[in-house]
Formats: C-alpha cells, sequence, structure tokens
C-alpha cells in the first residue's frame, strides 16, 4: 500500500551544473510547485508553476541543468536554465529575509508538456499544509514525514529517480508557536538533498485525543542537515586544534509559507517588469515617471 501519491515523484528534479554532460556535477534537489491563479470552468484551474529549491543552490550560478524523464521512452532530458538575464540580473527570486533559504523560479511547464516529458507540480489549493493548516491538523513531533531529494548527486545519467527517505518531526512546536522560522525532522539528508520536497505520511490510525493525519502534503523545503561539532584539544598546550563536523541525523526545514511570501515577492516583481515594458513601449508625456521595475 502506498503513502506517498505517484505524481509526487514526478515533481521533483535534480539540479546540476556544467555544460558539458558527461562532467555535469548534480547539486542539488528542486521541485515543481503550481500557485493556483484562476479557475477556467467548473473543472478546470490554471497555475503559476514554479521551480522551488535553496538560495543557497543558485547562489552564484549563471545556469543551472533540470533533468526531466521522457513519458514514452525510458530515458531524460537536461534542460538548461538561464539564472541571468541579458542585464545581468538574476531571474529567480530569494524569500526577502536574509535567514530564510528559499528560492523560486518561473518554469514554462508547457514546454515539458509539448516534449512529452513525465512532470507534476505541487498544488497551492490542494498538496499543501501551511502552518495554520498543520496546526489544524494537530501536526506535533513524532508525525512522520517523507523527505524526496537527490543526496551525494545521485542521480542516473539515463533516468532520473528520486531518493525516498522517511523519518519524522522532531521539532515543530515552537515553529507552531511562531518562536521560530523553521522546523527540524529526524532523517539524514546530505548534501544534494537541499531544496528538496518534504512531505507528510498519512497515518492509518491515532491515539486516543488525536486526530491521524489522512492525506500526503507539502509542508516543506529541505534547508541542510544540523551539524554535530567535536573539537580536538591539543594535549601539551590545551588549545583546540582542529574541529571535526559530522551530520547529527536532524535536518532544518523552512515551512511552506516561505515558498507562499516568496512566489507572492516574485509575482509582484513580474508585474512591476511588465508595467515598465508597456511603459517604455508608448510615447510619453515630457517628464513622466515610469513605474518602478
Amino acid at each position: 500500500m502506498a503513502l506517498l501519491p505517484p505524481f509526487m515523484l514526478d515533481a521533483v528534479t535534480a539540479i546540476g551544473v556544467g555544460d558539458d554532460a558527461a562532467k555535469r556535477v548534480w547539486v542539488g534537489t528542486g521541485f515543481l510547485y503550481g500557485h493556483f491563479d484562476k479557475k477556467l470552468d467548473e473543472t478546470t484551474k490554471s497555475y503559476n508553476v514554479f521551480l522551488v529549491t535553496n538560495k543557497h543552490v543558485l547562489k552564484g550560478k549563471k545556469r543551472i541543468y533540470l533533468k526531466f524523464n521522457s513519458a514514452n521512452d525510458p530515458t531524460s532530458k537536461d534542460y538548461p536554465v538561464d539564472l541571468l538575464s541579458r542585464n545581468g540580473k538574476e531571474r529567480w527570486v530569494g524569500h526577502s529575509q536574509p535567514s530564510v533559504d528559499v528560492a523560486v523560479m518561473p518554469i514554462n511547464a508547457n514546454a515539458l508538456k509539448e516534449e512529452l516529458m513525465k512532470y507534476a507540480f505541487f498544488q497551492s489549493d490542494a498538496h499543501v499544509s501551511s502552518i495554520s493548516a498543520m496546526k489544524a491538523l494537530g501536526v506535533t513531533e513524532g508525525a512522520r514525514v517523507f523527505v524526496l531529494g537527490f543526496p551525494m548527486g545521485l542521480v542516473d545519467k539515463v533516468r532520473q529517480y528520486v531518493i525516498c527517505r522517511s523519518g519524522c518531526l522532531a521539532r515543530v512546536r515552537d515553529l507552531l508557536e511562531g518562536l521560530t522560522k523553521d522546523f527540524m525532522v529526524d532523517a539524514t539528508v546530505f548534501p544534494g538533498n537541499s531544496g528538496g520536497p518534504v512531505v507528510l505520511q498519512p497515518e492509518i490510525a491515532a491515539i486516543t485525543g488525536t486526530t491521524a493525519i489522512t492525506k500526503a502534503d507539502l509542508i516543506g523545503v529541505v534547508k541542510s542537515y544540523v551539524p554535530y561539532h567535536d573539537v580536538a584539544v591539543s594535549q601539551q598546550t590545551g588549545t583546540p586544534r582542529v574541529i571535526f563536523e559530522e551530520n547529527s541525523g536532524l535536518a532544518a526545514v523552512e515551512p511552506v509559507d516561505h515558498i507562499t511570501e516568496t512566489i507572492a515577492l516574485a509575482l509582484k516583481r513580474q508585474k512591476n517588469r511588465l508595467a515598465y515594458t508597456k511603459w517604455k513601449s508608448k510615447k510619453q508625456a515630457l517628464g513622466a515617471q515610469p513605474p518602478a521595475p
């Protein structure tokens, strides 16, 4: 019995760098997120599709590659994505708070559809649980989660298969009470997992006084593992000489709310750019001021 909806596996993509396909290195994880736009009719909705990952995965890079599987044969294709526009500005948008490690970038999902690639996206109005939703569900420490991604760059050259690991919420009440901006899961992640989705695992039963979680919802994006530091001290001088870093088995996660906030910022900037472009294309009165780009 599967507890993870199969479409969620197709929503996740590996993020690579290097124009030479033979030497390409897979450095992170991203996933497609559909921000609800409007209802087209009684059964159809439209979404603005974004790539979601971490700021630190994209920072300082000019181009990345996203891998998607073919829907018709056992192959995959690496799509180049330029991160800088012609004027040198970043095409992706990071959360406004420096401590929040979330980045989004618009993705043309129609291009994937036209090339018959296998893809999906998390729908903001159907497949996510915000902080307030987690409160309403009674989510607390011990709730099971799935962590999806590509640890240590484990990406097959022929076909992309995301790695799923299970864990549980290690500490979340401080987030729900507004005391912190992120939460922790007990799930071992490694470099390459950064930017991957964290999904609630549905439960068959719950103890008396609690409510069973019956739906797999996106609740956040992996930020990093929480390191453990140990210090080697010189026996002769008593001073620290070497610092060792180990993976504690805990991971820090940004909540879905930070994805929503970042997308709102991206849409605002997009609107301003469109307004600026329209202004430039029209003949303005002398001294007229353009809208802010």
